[in-house]
């Protein structure tokens, strides 16, 4: 199963990076915006979609981030291509069954609150990217 999504980012204004997750609640899960490709669609424009459906930003994208292949809960292999965005704009996401809520956490705190170590290594490239460490992406 291929599926994509982001690791949408933004500067606060003191400089920090913070990055947008969502919470399932079929899961009870915290991740990465993403889903699974519908047919005929690219990977980068499932991404795209995906982050907007989830979250309610459209973003801009990025370099890519590492491509995360894991067993799904029922045992299917799954391939998730994730990609750095920039929020273009944002707007109101009523929480529904898929998503019931969305956090802008600072890196740290996002590393802290995914519920996947693969969402942790993205965000760790992430990080790295935009030159972690002292006054970098943990400002």
């Amino acid at each position: 199963m291929r599926a994509a999504g982001g690791a949408v980012w933004q500067r606060r204004l003191e400089g920090a990076v913070e990055v947008v997750l969502v919470h399932r609640p079929g899961w009870d899960d915290w991740s990465l915006p993403k889903g699974k490709l519908e047919p005929g669609e690219d990977d980068l424009s499932c991404a795209l979609r995906e982050v907007e459906e989830e979250t309610g930003v459209a973003a801009r994208p990025g370099p890519e981030l590492p491509t995360i292949r894991y067993l799904d809960r029922d045992g299917r292999h799954k391939v998730v291509r994730y990609w750095a965005m920039e929020p273009v704009s944002v707007r109101h996401r009523e929480p529904d069954d898929e998503i019931d809520a969305m956090r802008w956490l600072s890196l740290p705190e996002a590393r802290d609150t995914v519920s996947y170590e693969g969402d942790r290594e993205v965000l760790h490239v992430l990080e790295e990217m935009l030159g972690g460490g002292p006054g970098g992406a943990q400002g």
